[in-house]
């Protein structure tokens, strides 16, 4: 099969859900430039921010609220009441906070990993 092309996808490389999403994307033909959160940290305030307009989805959705750190930062009380550059700016500061995996190929972005959705997504 030819690559279809090139994806970024932010993941941690230790997460079975990345690990399942990097091989449906490989298996549909994609090239992938992978971007480890916890080892190359969040991307910027101006990258989330894009990928936040690009994907249709509200901010609080790239959120990892299932992590330990936004459970101890008590994440879930707090956000309702930060701006939407606050949020931005908390998510660019650490990549625990952000949900993984984000596929994007400059255009469409997807955040999470469901194979139906990547089917739809990604898919022939």
């Amino acid at each position: 099969m030819s690559a279809k092309g090139k994806l970024t996808i932010y993941l941690y490389s230790k997460c079975g859900t990345c690990r399942s999403a990097i091989k449906s994307l490989q298996a549909k033909g994609w090239e992938l430039e992978q971007h480890d959160l916890f080892q190359q940290g969040a991307p910027s305030i101006e990258e989330l921010r894009s990928l936040v307009e690009r994907s249709g989805l509200e901010l609080k959705k790239f959120f990892n609220t299932s992590g330990d750190l936004y459970k101890e930062l008590g994440l879930k009380d707090k956000l309702p009441a930060m701006t939407d550059e606050e949020r931005l700016a908390l998510l660019a500061s650490n990549g625990r906070l952000v949900k993984r995996p984000i596929v994007t190929d400059g255009t469409k972005v997807t955040v999470g990993f469901k194979e139906d959705l990547f089917e739809q997504e990604w898919g022939a």
